[in-house]
């Protein structure tokens, strides 16, 4: 949505004359992700709460640095829910948990009901989801990483990439991490240590690491250590257990025409996307993505 918002022309408007040019961008990914995947459950998630999140309970500056979302912006967030209603995908938000979390619990529960998960995103937080059998998908870039190109890229597997951000801080959140202390170092000491908690267990064995300033980096994890055990609690996924468990909720349902038909005469939808999102959703699902 906010490529979208940023990209698309916002001389696109609605039929009321209100700017949709975040829900034609998140009209065309959408498009882009069914004729790509055509998968055999779905489901977007969204976040609404609007500053309230159960991460700001740990830390009340978390994502403090960031503006609030303009007015015509968060408008087309309801629109965008509306589109997916419509197609007969499964959406979900949250007063307390954000986008994030949410894709992590449902992608909890595919993954305990046997099903591979492919994690639509471009945040580098989502990754830390990727197993085997799993795919990472940048759809902007076009850029699909499965477990073993998630640990090439990142410099450690994907179980450590929240302890990785922990430890390095995420400037993006606003999440505190260790001064001096990059992602290229943090994935050095994970893949020596494996968790934050390991490391903190033998935190006299980095001074001996062969890497220059090794010596400092140990002194700078034991001065910032409430720091990071704080910024961990911010960084790892939270579960929200109101979503529903069975996961064959989230396969689509036949979308309705006449209501699908109307919302995209009122997004003034051009007709050729229109034709092409209506014969993706006819031909729904293959459950099939090859990861390439």
């Amino acid at each position: 949505m906010f490529r979208g918002w940023y990209v698309w022309p916002d001389e696109l408007r609605d039929a009321d004359g209100q700017p949709v040019n975040a829900v034609h961008g998140f009209a065309s990914a959408l498009l882009e992700l069914l004729e790509a995947a055509r998968p055999s459950h779905l489901a977007a998630a969204f976040d609404a709460s609007h500053g309230r999140c159960a991460r700001r309970e740990i830390y009340p500056d978390y994502k403090a640095n960031r503006p609030p979302a303009p007015e015509s912006l968060k408008r087309q967030f309801g629109q965008c829910r509306e589109l997916l209603r419509a197609c007969g995908i499964a959406e979900f938000a949250s007063p307390r948990y954000e986008a994030d979390d949410l894709i992590a619990t449902l992608a909890g529960h595919a993954r305990d009901a046997g099903l591979r998960r492919v994690v639509v995103s471009a945040d580098k937080d989502l990754a830390q989801l990727i197993d085997a059998g799993d795919i990472w998908w940048d759809l902007a870039r076009g850029r699909r990483l499965d477990a073993r190109g998630v640990e090439k890229h990142f410099g450690a597997p994907a179980s450590c990439l929240a302890d990785m951000l922990a430890l390095a801080g995420d400037r993006i959140d606003n999440i505190p991490g260790v001064p001096g202390i990059g992602m290229a170092t943090a994935a050095r000491l994970l893949r020596r240590f494996g968790d934050i908690d390991s490391l903190y267990a033998r935190l006299d064995e980095v001074a001996a690491m062969k890497f220059r300033g090794a010596a400092r980096v140990r002194a700078l994890l034991d001065e910032y250590r409430d720091s990071v055990l704080l910024a961990r609690r911010l960084t790892h996924a939270l579960h929200d257990d109101s979503l529903p468990a069975d996961i064959h909720a989230l396969r689509p349902r036949p979308p309705c025409a006449q209501q699908l038909a109307a919302l995209l005469d009122r997004l003034r939808l051009p007709l050729a996307q229109r034709e092409r999102l209506t014969a993706a959703l006819d031909h729904r699902p293959a459950g099939h993505f090859d990861g390439r």
